[in-house]
C-alpha cells in the first residue's frame, strides 16, 4: 500500500485522512516560501531563488497530494448539482402546465 492514496470514492474522499493532514501542512509552508523567495528573488538574493524554488516544490507536492482527493468530491457534487438542477427544471415545467 502506498504512502498517499491516489484513488478514492466520493464517500471516502469526504472523510478527513492524513492526506488532508499532509496538505494542510504543505499548503502555508510553500505560500510562505514563496513569498520571501519573490521578495528575496526581486533582490537579486542567492538565497532567495533557492527559496522560491523549494516555495515552488513544495506548491507542487501539495496538489500532487490532494487533487486527486479533490477531483473526486468535485465530480460528486457535479453529479448532486445536475440531478438537483434537472429536478428543479421538472418541477419549474408543472408549475407552468
Amino acid at each position: 500500500m502506498a504512502f498517499i492514496r491516489r484513488d478514492w470514492t466520493p464517500q471516502a474522499a469526504d472523510e478527513w485522512t492524513k492526506e488532508d493532514l499532509i496538505a494542510s501542512i504543505l499548503s502555508p509552508l510553500a505560500y510562505v516560501a514563496l513569498t520571501l523567495g519573490i521578495a528575496l528573488s526581486l533582490l537579486a538574493m542567492p538565497v532567495g531563488y533557492v527559496t522560491l524554488a523549494l516555495g515552488i516544490a513544495l506548491m507542487i507536492a501539495m496538489l500532487w497530494v490532494i487533487d486527486p482527493k479533490l477531483r473526486t468530491i468535485s465530480t460528486e457534487y457535479e453529479k448532486k448539482q445536475k440531478a438537483y438542477l434537472e429536478e428543479l427544471e421538472k418541477n419549474q415545467r408543472w408549475e407552468e402546465k
